[in-house]
């Protein structure tokens, strides 16, 4: 086997899974591979697919991409949900790829050795994550044996390894930029009956408070300017770490990083959005008033039948406290159309929902039923022409009623941070309520220099559909 050994990874589905490639990439680098990236013209010798499993469009893409990369003879590892959720059933059913799982990937390097010497792996069996850590959620930091991705433990470097003292990272960053996503925590413990991700992700995990500030001052060190909190459930964080106020106390801590400018936070369950979580998210100099909230629906007896809990009212009433604390504060939300049952009541007070929310993103999925979910035994399936017209009505309010929103913060001052510079003293980038690739950009136009980073006042003069146009102000306020 010659020494030298090369490895590209193919990243699917969402920011969770972009921070355990990271993980990926730092593990197989400090086990001697090579990151290579087959847009530089490299063919590696393994290429190792960071699998989505969530719904079946998702899935499909990644069978796609595994077969893609093994059209040439290339040796293929899938990796990620799809592989650990299905295991030796999709190694059956796909042979041109070897499969791991998520108990793998502390040793990805040897796995890797495996493949390249052209020995099988034996794919895991398929089973319920949640039953690997006790139920107590206190009693899982003690828990040995489970790997929970992304969850990479802050040692010591080995000597010789530079820099010479500070925190070791497993993680390799593969896309550069000023913003960064991290993860705080892993898993679900919620019981959402149209929901798969907990069975196969686990039951929830919190890292630990002053591993993911180390992470971040890595980060920081690696020119990061925003970080983007991902998990299954930031709301819960810390609950297992016997502190219901752990984000409350962690978000300060990460917005006093130096380098770091920005602190944004993702999927807030609402039931579990408390008082002193707004007040923090939109009074802490350096963390967003950016609120990410999984509605999921607005009718209350829909709701309850996925399992969840609120209602029109109380969604309108949880936005209405955020604005009146921060006004141009940015808000979002997915909504699943179709569920079994729906009727055109509960559609149409979805449809009222969202006519008052003034959600600056909204984001729509027609429902499809998921292996090993409750939902998939629910009678009252709507048919697939039903669907997916109830898909295309809501599509195209919430084209118009983003614009709307967008159409509202013309004339207001915005703080834009650079991430691309398009020439000619126009850049691109993000204000506040703008949170990476899920939302909309802004246009930004400069009399002066700017450059990818920099963080700069600016007054928005247009919108165009979800996205703005601003100037950059020249009352004398330097990027900063």
């Amino acid at each position: 086997m010659s020494s030298r050994r090369t490895v590209s990874l193919v990243t699917l589905g969402c920011a969770r899974n972009e921070v355990d490639s990271e993980e990926l990439a730092g593990r197989l680098a400090s086990s001697g591979w090579e990151l290579v990236d087959p847009g530089d013209g490299e063919s590696a010798d393994v290429v190792v697919v960071n699998t989505c499993g969530f719904i079946e469009a998702a899935k499909q893409d990644s069978i796609e991409a595994l077969l893609n990369a093994a059209e040439d003879g290339t040796k293929v590892v899938a990796a990620g949900c799809m592989a650990e959720r299905y295991g030796s059933e999709l190694a059956e059913a796909l042979p041109e790829a070897q499969v791991i799982g998520f108990d793998d990937y502390a040793e990805i390097g040897d796995r890797l050795d495996d493949v390249l010497a052209g020995r099988s792996l034996v794919p895991h069996s398929p089973r319920d994550r949640r039953t690997l850590l006790p139920i107590s959620p206190v009693e899982r930091s003690a828990a040995q044996g489970v790997h929970v991705p992304g969850h990479a433990s802050i040692e010591p470097l080995p000597e010789g390894v530079a820099p010479a003292s500070g925190p070791y990272i497993p993680r390799r960053r593969l896309t550069g930029g000023p913003v960064a996503n991290l993860k705080i925590a892993s898993g679900c413990d919620r019981r959402c009956t149209f929901c798969a991700i907990p069975a196969f992700r686990g039951a929830y995990v919190s890292r630990q408070p002053d591993d993911v500030v180390r992470e971040a001052e890595w980060l920081a060190g690696q020119g990061v300017r925003e970080l983007f909190l991902v998990s299954e459930n930031s709301t819960s964080y810390g609950k297992d770490l016997k502190d219901l106020r752990a984000l409350e106390k962690l978000l300060p801590r990460l917005a006093a990083v130096s380098g770091i400018e920005r602190v944004r936070v993702s999927y807030l369950q609402p039931a579990e959005v408390r008082p002193g979580l707004i007040d923090v998210l939109t009074s802490t100099p350096g963390v967003v008033p950016y609120f990410d909230l999984s509605f999921q629906h607005a009718s209350g007896t829909l709701l309850r039948r996925m399992r969840r809990f609120g209602d029109r009212e109380r969604f309108l009433d949880l936005l209405r406290t955020v604005r009146e604390k921060a006004p141009q504060a940015g808000a979002r939300s997915n909504f699943i159309v179709g569920f079994p049952g729906e009727t055109e009541e509960e559609f149409a007070d979805l449809v009222a929902f969202l006519e008052e929310a003034r959600l600056d993103a909204i984001g729509v999925f027609g429902y499809s039923d998921e292996d090993g979910t409750e939902a998939a035994g629910h009678e009252g399936k709507l048919p697939e022409d039903v669907i997916a017209e109830r898909v295309d009505r809501l599509n195209r309010l919430a084209e118009e009623l983003m614009a709307q929103r967008a159409e509202e913060r013309v004339g207001s001052t915005v703080e834009v941070l650079v991430e691309t510079d398009l020439g000619d003293g126009v850049y691109e980038g993000r204000a506040e309520h703008q949170a990476p690739e899920v939302d909309g950009s802004t246009i930004l136009h400069a009399a002066t220099d700017l450059k990818v980073g920099d963080i700069v006042r600016a007054r928005v003069v247009e919108a165009m559909g979800a996205d703005l146009v601003a100037e950059a102000r020249t009352d004398g306020a330097e990027p900063r």
